[in-house]
């Protein structure tokens, strides 16, 4: 984990001096130990470079999970707020990190069936000019089949990524 974290801030450290620096990180995270290996990561080289956390969670909408309707005892509006609720706590958790750190973080979350795409965006929003995220995760059977949702943001996305590991 340290040397990652050297290489990163080592990298950043050269950049900079070519007038590159890092202010805004978009730190995605679904509340797995790797997206928050990621997040500790990214607050780290946060906390070297002066810049502030956008932590970011995807919450996926019911109707990706209308094929378990024979499971599901809730109704739409019980699975939103329980989705919302888990995002908020999982934010909350970076948002601790952040701050035990000395990091300026504030997040959100969205509904969105690619995740990948709501991630692109919300960098894109928030104005981040860096993403740092997991290459593992929470995946449902056809994500694991179709790839990592790092490979898509990786894919279409114009900002630096850091993929931790």
């Amino acid at each position: 984990m340290a040397d990652v974290m050297k290489k990163a801030m080592r990298s950043a450290a050269l950049r900079s001096r070519g007038g590159i620096m890092f202010s805004h990180i978009l730190v995605p995270t679904d509340g797995s130990d790797y997206a928050m290996h990621a997040a500790e990561l990214g607050i780290g080289l946060a906390r070297s470079l002066g810049a502030r956390i956008y932590a970011f969670h995807v919450l996926a909408p019911l109707a990706t999970v209308a094929y378990l309707s024979d499971v599901i005892q809730h109704t739409e509006d019980s699975h939103v707020e329980r989705a919302v609720v888990r995002a908020q706590h999982r934010l909350a958790e970076i948002e601790e990190m952040a701050n035990k750190a000395g990091v300026a973080c504030h997040g959100g979350y969205a509904f969105d069936r690619r995740p990948y795409v709501a991630i692109v965006g919300a960098a894109k929003k928030q104005h981040c000019d860096l993403i740092v995220m997991s290459t593992h995760g929470y995946a449902t059977f056809d994500r694991m089949l179709l790839g990592s949702e790092t490979n898509r943001v990786l894919g279409c996305c114009d900002i630096p990524v850091l993929v931790c590991h």
